[in-house]
């Protein structure tokens, strides 16, 4: 999606005239921030090409605001969505809030999707081949959500109640994905997950952190609600964060991630996937999965003035079998990019990265663009 959205962005500022442009400029690199605690909407037009999808065209706009202008610890809020279809008739729709109440009394997120589009399939494991890629379409159907209520200050505990759908066709028979007899549920399936989180959060705002440390613990039980081959058991998460700032401009975090899926014959769809704008930069997502993934990451930012900045990450991380993991297949993840302030004040960013993985025999090195709202974590 990253890549789609950068040249939209491209198209939309050469369209422009002269004296736009200069305004535009004019914008971009302002030292003060006119918007302070308002809200704001942001739409980003979206164009892209490929073999399986044809022309895409869709809209990733971005809105923000407080629920209470008045306080300043109350923290940002966020509604992101994503629109988009091909000339193929292949859709994409995605809409994420992300809400905290006067005074972070309570945080709300929720997480809506509906996405018909190919993607491509390597098998599973941490060795997994460029050779052995093969394109299926997958239709997936997701609504969740979570509530977090502050207990005091810095320490959360919430509820969260997820349900998916998938379903898989094989764009061409005949490859991996048709004749691996190992896969479970192949065709796809139904699961409903509910759990309970653990939060620690110290962080000195939600959006640009420069000091603090955020830990939340989530343990997710999927009961045989559906019956049949569909997935019965539990999704276990820890996602740690930390902060140092040395200076006004100068910060450095660190994040580990943790995702364990348990269970008898677990389907191929909700094991961890390495890789995404998040967590493992430069490596496409669902080139490795596994029933657990480990992943640790540094990040050096520096803000060279309120409106730009820029950073430069270190990270490794694998997928593995149960009592499967090795030091040795830890794989690299290296890159570096650019900070757009949306609204310095606020510290939301728009982020430009680009970053290499691994190089593997007979294979170029994995790598990617990633432009998306907000920092990595």
């Amino acid at each position: 999606m990253k890549n789609k959205i950068f040249l939209a962005f491209i198209l939309l500022l050469s369209a422009t005239d002269s004296f736009s442009q200069r305004k535009l400029a004019e914008k971009l690199l302002a030292q003060g921030d006119s918007s302070g605690r308002k809200g704001y909407f942001l739409p980003l037009p979206a164009v892209a090409y490929s073999q399986e999808t044809g022309w895409q065209f869709g809209l990733v706009t971005l809105t923000s605001f407080y629920t209470d202008k008045a306080d300043t610890l109350t923290r940002n809020s966020t509604i992101s969505g994503l629109a988009s279809i091909t000339t193929k008739k292949q859709t994409h729709f995605a809409l994420k809030p992300d809400i905290w109440s006067p005074g972070n009394k309570y945080h709300y997120t929720a997480d809506i999707k509906y996405r018909n589009f190919p993607f491509n399939f390597y098998g599973i494991g941490n060795d997994t081949r460029k050779s052995n890629e093969d394109v299926i379409t997958q239709k997936l159907f997701r609504v969740g959500g979570e509530v977090e209520k502050k207990l005091k200050p810095g320490i959360y505990t919430g509820a969260t109640l997820n349900y998916e759908h998938y379903s898989y066709t094989d764009k061409e028979e005949g490859g991996l994905y048709s004749n691996n007899l190992a896969l479970h549920d192949k065709d796809g399936g139904d699961v409903l997950f509910a759990g309970l989180s653990q939060i620690i959060d110290s962080r000195n705002t939600n959006t640009y952190t420069t000091r603090g440390t955020y830990i939340k613990v989530n343990y997710s039980f999927a009961p045989d609600f559906f019956g049949g081959a569909n997935f019965t058991g539990s999704l276990f998460k820890v996602d740690f964060r930390t902060f140092k700032s040395y200076n006004p401009k100068a910060t450095l975090g660190f994040n580990l991630n943790y995702q364990t899926l348990q269970g008898s014959r677990p389907p191929f769809y909700l094991l961890p996937q390495l890789g995404n704008d998040q967590v493992m930069r430069g490596y496409y997502t669902g080139r490795y999965r596994d029933q657990n993934l480990l992943a640790a990451q540094s990040e050096f930012r520096y803000r060279f003035i309120p409106r730009i900045g820029a950073a430069a990450f270190l990270g490794y991380g694998t997928v593995y079998a149960i009592n499967g993991f090795s030091l040795s297949s830890l794989k690299p993840s290296v890159g570096a990019g650019l900070r757009y302030f949306i609204s310095p004040k606020g510290g939301t960013t728009l982020r430009l990265d680009y970053a290499f993985g691994e190089k593997r025999a007979d294979e170029k090195r994995q790598q990617g663009f990633y432009l998306s709202f907000g920092e990595a974590f």
